[in-house]
């Protein structure tokens, strides 16, 4: 049961760090999703991207905290962890 609380809650945070990344690139590139995402990988700013999505796992993150399900909140925050993984490697390659 922990376990699949875990598992929710990252999923969650993963949902939203996607959704967080599409509501940034609908609101305020002038380009499209996948042009978007093609240039971000090609001038190196994939990074920026990512971490913009991952503001939007605060929205989840003390939801579930505000309702007591801290193991969905554990989850949120190990996407959140994730996230900032993929960011450092980003970097370095």
């Amino acid at each position: 049961m922990i376990k699949q609380n875990i598992f929710i809650g990252f999923l969650t945070g993963l949902s939203a760090n996607i959704g967080g990344i599409f509501l940034y690139i609908l609101l305020f590139s002038e380009m499209g999703i996948d042009e978007t995402l093609d240039d971000a990988i090609a001038q190196g700013y994939i990074g920026k991207l990512i971490a913009l999505g991952a503001i939007l796992n605060f929205l989840p993150f003390f939801v579930f905290i505000r309702k007591k399900q801290n193991y969905h909140a554990r989850g949120v925050l190990l996407a959140t962890i994730i996230a900032a993984i993929s960011i450092f490697i980003s970097k370095i390659i």
